[in-house]
């Protein structure tokens, strides 16, 4: 069955990236239709666990203190990709997150200070009044209100295109066709066979993804994302392995537990494995630089699980998450309920605590509190775990999403064998890969989302125009 109207731009996704693209398409004065797979209640994808945007800024603004500007940004996105990014994308976005704001005010999203714990982002995130599900509720009531279709319960399984040119796209037996297309469909992060296929076996012979969680959506399967790699040959970017995986709750839930089940205390303490060994420095840097790292180190631990210790000390210093922590009034204590062996739990605290050289505590700064003779060292903020109670947390890795994806360019066009396509865009998760090879830092993926959907949409709504869409090499 094909569809018998023909909108100018097809945005086939429902999150951040893919609104941003719908409105930008809709402002240029093309028709637009927004196919989104989740039922209406659970619309938005990721986008509705998010909290905040990193924002490049050369001077204090309503809910930002200080400047953080471009070079710095830029300096912390080297840093925690290792250099695997695309600096003129990379860039594009930095300076696009310096002047998006206003225009998502318009769109009826709201800004707050950072919250007390909030990971040391008061000067480099602005946070979303009632957080990701608020942003996304005002973008669709936005996208309504200017004349923006939008389909519930409508996944795409496949798109058609003919020399690189989109023509039509497949959901649940009707054929769709568009004038031009944009791609916000999320990465494969919700399909757990993928996952497993992407991991595979350890040396331990464990199957590492099986005891993964997914932090978000239960709908990002990456049926499209496969489509377009296997099935149109798109040119590709990222390694399937890497992801933004940060450590959670081991008792959240398979999907949809979101920011609430994060641990951060583990910067205040100490992360021991099932064998009650450290194996990481927990202070390394400051934790919004830091927390994405800890999914991947627990998911190459045995049995893929590990354990944030700390004591009373720490407590108030970080947002606490939806599950208490157990509780023990001696550590022997607390490793008998953790299901640690005791005597190798309290060789590595008692070992940790000897090695402790206390000066200033400053959890807000890299302060001088440091280890000496231990390996791993801590770097900063390492202090005695010897104050009861005594808290631990259980961690699994918790999968937010993918980086294997579509290469693109400044235009964010699809690419195929090097080419750029004139009507077929990509944003958010599915092009995420091109600006993070590794690595995370905090609000960069709603930067990331914001800026590319906002190109997509021009460009998908000049190209079903007839317009000229610049494109560079990818």
């Amino acid at each position: 069955m094909q569809s018998s109207t023909l909108p100018d731009v097809l945005v086939i996704g429902g999150g951040n990236a893919a609104l941003c693209a719908a409105l930008m398409a809709r402002e240029a004065g093309a028709s637009v239709l927004l196919l989104e797979a989740a039922p209406r209640a659970w619309r938005g994808g990721n986008s509705a666990h998010t909290r905040n945007l990193r924002c490049m800024h050369d001077a204090p603004q309503d809910v930002l203190v200080d400047a953080y500007p471009e070079e710095e940004f830029w300096q912390d996105l080297l840093k925690v990709t290792g250099g695997q990014t695309n600096e003129p994308l990379a860039r594009l976005v930095i300076r696009a997150s310096g002047t998006c704001r206003d225009w998502m005010r318009r769109h009826g999203v709201h800004f707050q200070p950072s919250l007390a714990g909030a990971l040391h982002t008061a000067r480099t995130n602005a946070f979303f009044m009632g957080g990701g599900k608020a942003l996304v509720n005002a973008y669709y009531r936005s996208a309504e209100r200017l004349g923006v279709q939008v389909r519930y319960e409508a996944p795409v399984d496949r798109i058609e295109t003919e020399g690189g040119r989109f023509v039509a796209a497949h959901c649940k037996g009707q054929r769709i066709r568009a004038r031009a297309c944009v791609l916000a469909a999320g990465g494969f992060e919700s399909n757990r066979e993928w996952l497993r296929e992407a991991w595979g076996q350890n040396a331990r012979g464990e199957w590492p993804s099986d005891n993964f969680l997914i932090r978000g959506t239960a709908y990002n399967r990456g049926v499209l994302l496969r489509h377009l790699l296997d099935g149109h040959g798109a040119d590709r970017i990222g390694d399937p392995t890497q992801a933004h995986m940060v450590a959670i709750d081991a008792r959240a839930p398979l999907y949809d537990g979101g920011i609430c089940t994060r641990i951060d205390c583990v910067s205040l303490g100490v992360v021991v494995n099932q064998q009650a060994e450290r194996f990481y420095d927990e202070g390394e840097d400051f934790w919004p630089k830091r927390y994405a790292i800890w999914g991947r180190l627990v998911a190459q631990q045995p049995g893929q699980i590990g354990y944030s210790i700390i004591d009373s000390q720490a407590v108030g210093r970080f947002m606490p998450p939806v599950f208490p922590g157990v509780q023990a009034d001696s550590l022997p204590g607390l490793a008998q309920q953790l299901g640690l062996d005791v005597a190798r739990f309290m060789h590595t605290l008692d070992a940790y605590n000897a090695a402790c050289r206390v000066g200033r505590f400053d959890h807000t700064a890299l302060d001088d509190c440091h280890t000496e003779g231990i390996a791993p060292s801590k770097t900063h903020w390492a202090r005695p775990i010897a104050t009861p109670p005594f808290y631990g947390y259980a961690l699994r890795p918790g999968v937010t999403f993918t980086y294997l994806g579509l290469r693109t360019d400044e235009s964010a066009a699809v690419h195929f064998d090097g080419q750029a396509s004139p009507n077929l865009f990509v944003a958010g998760e599915m092009m995420a890969g091109n600006v993070l090879g590794k690595g995370y830092t905090a609000g960069v993926g709603m930067s990331i989302g914001t800026a590319f959907g906002r190109i997509a949409g021009t460009n998908a709504a000049r190209a079903a125009q007839g317009q000229e869409v610049a494109h560079a090499v990818a």
